[in-house]
């Protein structure tokens, strides 16, 4: 094989360089479309962060080898690579939908296949890969499904202390906690019944009482009598005006 020409072995380099470069390199076909479509295409990717570029086979053949890729089966037609260039914003979803959106009014446009890092993917790999939501939308996803986690763990951290108080309140409630005073015997007798031991008598507590107004009533009698006896045996003193003699 002959050396290839400067020009040649320039845009070589420049080939490996874009591949080295970008996230991504999707290979397509534009046989058929008009300068003013590819125009517009180019500005469509370049704002998703894609670059488009036109290359012979030949020399991308020979770049993809000497970077020890395999992609000789997509070079086939005329060859127009979109990169998408490590850390200049762009998104290789992004720059996928691009050429699907693209394609929808330009069937032309051909999408035969690419690289994603070093790893070749075919045609309907990057079909899928359009499919795949946008960059934003899956790390607000992922950083939902990280954050739900340790809502739930904080939860969590509320419910113990909380639920552990109220479980040693019943058990203090219950009398099986240490230092918990003990539960009161159950009275087995009824409200409405107190024991006989406890009643106060009330009839015997009254009755002294009035055997003792009985016994004294009948001394009372005797006094009065002995009172009176007394009274009609004792003569009437004489008026001193009387003359005994007289009688």
């Amino acid at each position: 094989m002959e050396n290839p020409r400067p020009e040649k072995v320039a845009v070589v380099d420049d080939v490996k360089a874009q591949i080295q470069g970008a996230d991504a390199a999707l290979l397509t076909e534009y046989r058929g479309i008009n300068v003013g479509d590819l125009a517009t295409l180019r500005r469509a990717l370049r704002e998703a962060g894609g670059e488009y570029r036109v290359y012979k086979n030949t020399l991308v053949r020979i770049a993809t080898r000497e970077l020890g890729l395999e992609v000789d089966d997509l070079l086939t037609g005329p060859t127009a690579i979109a990169f998408v260039p490590t850390g200049g914003g762009g998104d290789p979803v992004a720059v996928a939908k691009a050429l699907r959106e693209f394609a929808k009014g330009n069937p032309a446009l051909v999408v035969k296949g690419g690289l994603l890092g070093e790893k070749l993917l075919s045609a309907d790999e990057v079909k899928a890969l359009a499919e795949v939501a946008p960059r934003e939308e899956l790390l607000a996803t992922l950083a939902g499904l990280m954050a739900a986690p340790m809502q739930s763990f904080a939860g969590l951290l509320q419910a113990v202390p909380r639920n552990f108080a109220y479980g040693l309140a019943a058990l203090i409630e219950q009398g099986g906690a240490p230092g918990a005073p003990a539960p009161a015997p159950a009275d087995d007798a009824p409200a409405d019944e107190a024991p006989a031991s406890d009643a106060a008598p009330e009839t015997p507590a009254e009755a002294p009482a009035e055997a003792e107004t009985e016994a004294d009533a009948p001394a009372a009698a005797s006094d009065d009598t002995a009172e009176a006896t007394a009274a009609a045996d004792t003569p009437e003193p004489a008026d001193a005006g009387d003359d005994p003699q007289e009688s």
